[in-house]
């Protein structure tokens, strides 16, 4: 294909045809990057069109570009000067896979979660409008960020307050998964409304009484009457609404940019995209396309077949253990907030789509309801992200702890999840639902303690109970230990030993497992505890920690407020201070993206380099003790 100038405006100053040329471009670029590297594809190719018009009519120097959930973000990169660096997506050391302003004062706002760009924009437009300043800014939103009510509560203000503000709504009918609720629905099915077809079916009425060369008005109009339904609720909130557009069609999309670049109030311009648009094996309402792993361009597989040998992902363990309890237990319900495939709640929403739902972006809905379902006797399971669950902490004390409803929380994707970076690394979950009372914390090691973990948290009914699980697969072996179901609150040693004790929690027990391994040739008698719960500690704790002088925590989570904290605090309690105590958790600062491995490696919590400082600190104590001997 000709090559095409990506420079600043240079393309923008043709034809419209070279627009045309350019989104042609920009979308080779991304199939080129992502099929090698992988990334969030169907998004960004389904919003090309509105990127390159929004970059020919506003200039990007004085109109700040709000991208909501910014997987869809990746033209908008290319065409801020990161074209030939594009190749570094989501790589340590790379461009980030979202909007980010430490990579580009093109990127004003980081957005790895949904719905903030309406709320964002509209603070932009009070900032402009305290200083003076004429600039628009420009909020692009997924027709999925319209579930979560961060959104609504913006909406509802900017009607109000008037203030400019271009809202871009890329309405695609699917946000990750299908979208959910009455108000994603409302875009394309208002025509439901009893109003509607009252009037509707009246006009038909008149239509067919007439001549039967007529009879073709009755099936147009229902079509034609599409095209200003849509808008009224936007209009009811005060939000001034242009559409529905295509929003591949270039010339029409710039044209309505150029109206409302002129336009001195909130105005919604809601544009009907594709999915995949461009790469016809990713067209339409596929799930799999959003996110993908290196694939092959000419056929659209996985480069890399799954590996049947490989025990099964925590996600699917999850997944299989929870339906066969649902099966025998009707009072299990469930919830995820869209996130059915990646949670692996989707089989038990096919399964029992009246026990089990997908509430759309609405973390803070899904967790409520669940409150109220465990109020009336059943046994709620909240599937979600670690990330996505603090977006809910409110309710999480006030609607479920407080009252010590049993809520369980099945906590997916906890520890470093790699690429996605720091909005989606699950490394505070433990920080924020440990100081909350009533809540119990608990963390499976391999698949089999998994399973029991869902058992436990099952029958548990005194009040909320959590338990974390990471993404992709556990560190240690399965089967390496017996998996026995879960006492309350009581914690299991693994292996005896002497000098040193190691102690783990979650995933953290494989990663004190293979920094053992490693240390296994050199004379150290090392024991490994499985804490199992870390709220509430296991009392007898106090016979265990007490017996050694250099203890050693190991957990994917942050070091502040994190497991080496509550050991710290209940060695305080009893009176005991060791010789040497270190926690090998994540150092205090928002980690980034990259390949799970090189992240740990860089933040020497790799077993290797755990290895190594477990190997600096007994070399140093013997120096020390043979010191002491000497000074003797």
């Amino acid at each position: 294909m000709e090559a095409v100038p990506v420079r600043e405006f240079e393309v923008f100053e043709q034809e419209g045809a070279a627009l045309e040329k350019l989104c042609t471009l920009l979308r080779k670029r991304i199939l080129e990057v992502v099929s090698s590297k992988g990334g969030h594809l169907s998004s960004s190719l389904g919003a090309t069109e509105l990127i390159v018009g929004l970059h020919s009519v506003f200039d990007k120097d004085k109109h700040p570009f709000i991208f909501d959930t910014s997987h869809q973000a990746y033209a908008h990169k290319l065409l801020t000067g990161r074209f030939e660096s594009f190749d570094t997506l989501r790589q340590i050391h790379g461009l980030s896979g979202f909007c980010h302003p430490g990579e580009s004062i093109y990127d004003y706002f980081i957005a790895g979660h949904s719905s903030t760009a309406i709320s964002v924009g509209v603070g932009v437009a009070k900032a402009y409008a305290l200083k003076g300043e004429t600039h628009v800014p420009i909020a692009i939103v997924g027709d999925g960020s319209l579930s979560a009510g961060l959104a609504y509560e913006a909406l509802n203000e900017l009607g109000d307050r008037k203030y400019p503000l271009v809202i871009l709504l890329n309405d695609n009918e699917m946000s990750i998964s299908k979208p959910i609720g009455a108000i994603s629905n409302a875009l394309s099915q208002l025509m439901a409304r009893p109003l509607y077809q009252s009037f509707r079916d009246k006009i038909k009425a008149v239509l067919k009484s007439m001549p039967e060369g007529v009879n073709y008005l009755a099936n147009r109009f229902e079509e034609s009457f599409k095209l200003i339904t849509p808008g009224i609720l936007f209009e009811e909130l005060g939000i001034s609404y242009m559409g529905p557009i295509d929003g591949h069609d270039l010339e029409a999309v710039v044209q309505a940019l150029k109206l409302a670049k002129e336009t001195k109030v909130p105005l919604l311009i809601h544009a009907q995209t594709t999915k995949g648009k461009g790469y016809k094996i990713a067209e339409g309402p596929y799930e799999k396309w959003h996110g993908v792993g290196p694939f092959d361009l000419a056929t659209g597989l996985p480069k890399s077949a799954k590996d049947t040998s490989k025990p099964l992902s925590p996600t699917e363990i999850y997944s299989n253990a929870l339906l066969a309890s649902a099966s025998e237990d009707e009072k299990i319900v469930g919830v995820t907030a869209a996130m059915p495939g990646g949670t692996g709640l989707g089989k038990l929403i096919d399964a029992y789509p009246d026990r089990f739902w997908d509430v759309g972006i609405a973390e803070q809905h899904a967790v409520t309801s669940m409150a109220a379902l465990a109020k009336e006797g059943f046994k709620p399971f909240v599937s979600v992200y670690s990330t996505f669950l603090q977006r809910a902490f409110d309710q999480i004390v006030h609607d479920v702890a407080i009252m010590s409803l049993p809520v369980k929380f099945a906590i997916d994707r906890a520890g470093i999840v790699g690429e996605d970076g720091e909005t989606h690394q699950g490394l505070l979950d433990i920080a924020y639902l440990r100081p909350i009372p009533n809540m119990v914390l608990l963390a499976p090691r391999d698949n089999a303690s998994l399973k029991h973990a869902i058992a436990f948290a099952k029958e548990y009914h005194v009040g909320p109970c959590a338990f974390r699980y990471p993404r992709g697969g556990w560190l240690l072996p399965e089967g390496m230990f017996e998996a026995t179901p879960y006492a309350y609150a009581k914690s299991v040693l693994l292996k005896g030993g002497k000098d040193i004790l190691f102690v783990g929690y979650g995933n953290g027990v494989g990663r004190a497992y293979q920094t053992l391994k490693i240390l296994a040739k050199e004379n150290l008698d090392i024991a490994l505890l499985d804490l199992c719960f870390l709220k509430p500690l296991d009392t007898s704790l106090k016979e265990i920690l007490t017996s050694y002088s250099r203890i050693y925590v190991f957990s994917d989570s942050y070091c502040i407020s994190g497991v080496g904290s509550a050991l710290l605090e209940f060695m305080a309690q009893i009176g005991y201070l060791p010789t040497l105590f270190k926690s090998f958790e994540v150092p205090d600062f928002f980690v980034s993206h990259g390949n799970t491995t090189l992240i740990e490696q860089s933040l020497g919590i790799d077993p290797v380099s755990l290895a190594d400082r477990v190997r600096q600190d007994h070399e140093s104590l013997r120096d020390l003790s043979s010191d002491a001997c000497h000074l003797r």
